[in-house]
């Protein structure tokens, strides 16, 4: 696999021409039946993101055809399914391997829609969860709503690391920036690895585990920061870099979602609705993350009173770390997240909070896009979030589990917030059209 791999890595290399349909290609693959299964497309996937983050391919631009890549992959094995439906149990792979297509059957007939929206995120099902949507005669609109909502998360968290590793190989950084990511990195490693694993060994103070975990990342990156400023120097040179007139209304409007204003709408919303459906404890939990990280965000930026990066042309009077964009939208969306998670197996927990964590990161990025704040900022806030959730979590749950929330009150719950963050963004929009004169 690494000789190929280098073959094919280098043939690219000199032939950058072939690069976009390289990653096309290898991201249809990655989404198609039986295929995706059998080829390590990840790994590829990230070996021509890096290659298109050389100067070969924009960002934009490579994350457009992973997309479309990938909505082929889906539009062949549902086609495939609707077609053959039952019979495609008969195909020789299928046959000897029957345990690849009833993981994702099952998985389908337990959670429908959702499962097409998780399952991307799951290596194992994306290929095989839209051709079993194919075979149990899925609607076809629903069916491709569905695909471009999960695709274009798929994209960006499959093609973006890649992407961004090869710009930053490219520009000259600063003296020491790849050992503080590496740093940075490693210590993001071991705090997912124990989240990961006391989650699927169901381990009984788990929650208690990430929250300590948390804290004593957040404390390293608040003691350390000054000593990373090569990583803040180097990241915030690489976005700036590749910074684009043309994305800057759309990213202000992303990050305006994260505002304290929005932030503190959506959250009242959201304990208000389930105080309104009398799940007690789930409200407890939820206003007692949103509260405390606002609190406790707002006690840490007064006590470091870290200056803004020197990117604004309208510089803030307020303080910079943690980041209150990053530590307010990420405490949103885990606790979302985590009462998604709520009576549901392992795994589905932990993809649920990393569907949660897609938003939140948007927002956060946007910050450091906009030069509001330092990449260390935006880590620090979600780092605070993290340690927060899992504190309340625990609490909770301290005497009892928090039981999952009934289906009719995620159906008040998701498109009241929805609607509301749409609210916001189409709010934004026309003042930052005015502002950068579209």
């Amino acid at each position: 696999m690494g000789q190929w791999l280098d073959s094919l890595t280098g043939w690219l290399s000199a032939n950058p021409q072939w690069l976009g349909l390289a990653i096309f290609v290898v991201a249809c693959i990655e989404c198609l039946a039986i295929a995706g299964i059998i080829v390590p497309g990840t790994v590829l996937l990230f070996a021509v993101a890096v290659l298109a983050g050389s100067g070969a391919l924009s960002l934009g631009e490579t994350l457009m055809l992973g997309f479309f890549g990938g909505m082929l992959g889906d539009a062949v094995s549902y086609t495939l399914g609707r077609r053959f439906h039952q019979n495609i149990r008969r195909l020789p792979l299928i046959r000897h391997h029957p345990e690849w297509i009833g993981s994702a059957e099952t998985y389908f007939q337990r959670y429908g829609i959702a499962s097409l929206l998780v399952g991307r995120f799951i290596g194992p099902l994306r290929p095989m969860l839209p051709m079993v949507a194919g075979m149990f005669d899925m609607p076809l609109p629903r069916f491709i709503a569905v695909s471009i909502v999960s695709g274009a998360g798929w994209s960006v968290a499959y093609l973006l690391p890649g992407w961004t590793t090869g710009a930053a190989m490219r520009l000259p950084l600063p003296e020491g920036f790849w050992l503080d990511a590496g740093l940075i990195a490693g210590g993001l490693a071991i705090l997912v690895g124990l989240s990961i694993n006391s989650s699927l060994r169901r381990h009984r103070h788990g929650a208690r585990l990430v929250a300590g975990a948390s804290l004593l990342a957040l404390a390293a990156v608040f003691l350390g920061w000054p000593y990373l400023h090569e990583f803040d120097q180097g990241v915030m040179t690489l976005i700036q870099e590749h910074r684009r007139q043309s994305l800057d209304a759309a990213v202000v409007v992303i990050t305006r979602l994260g505002d304290f204003s929005h932030q503190l709408i959506l959250g009242v919303l959201l304990t208000s609705l389930l105080l309104l459906a009398r799940q007690w404890r789930h409200a407890v939990f939820a206003g007692s993350v949103l509260l405390g990280t606002a609190v406790a965000n707002g006690t840490l930026k007064w006590l470091f009173a870290r200056a803004r990066p020197e990117v604004l042309t309208d510089p803030l009077t307020s303080y910079s770390m943690p980041s209150g964009h990053s530590s307010a939208s990420f405490a949103f969306f885990l606790a979302l997240a985590v009462l998604a998670g709520r009576g549901q197996p392992p795994r589905m927990r932990l993809t649920w909070i990393l569907l949660g964590c897609l938003p939140a990161l948007l927002i956060a990025l946007s910050r450091v896009y906009l030069g509001a704040h330092w990449p260390t900022d935006v880590l620090a806030g979600a780092l605070l979030a993290c340690c927060v959730c899992a504190l309340c979590l625990t609490l909770t749950q301290q005497r009892e589990p928090l039981n999952a929330l009934p289906l009719k009150v995620w159906w008040l719950v998701l498109p009241s917030c929805i609607a509301l963050l749409a609210f916001f963004a189409l709010y934004a929009l026309p003042q930052a059209l005015l502002r950068y004169q579209y």
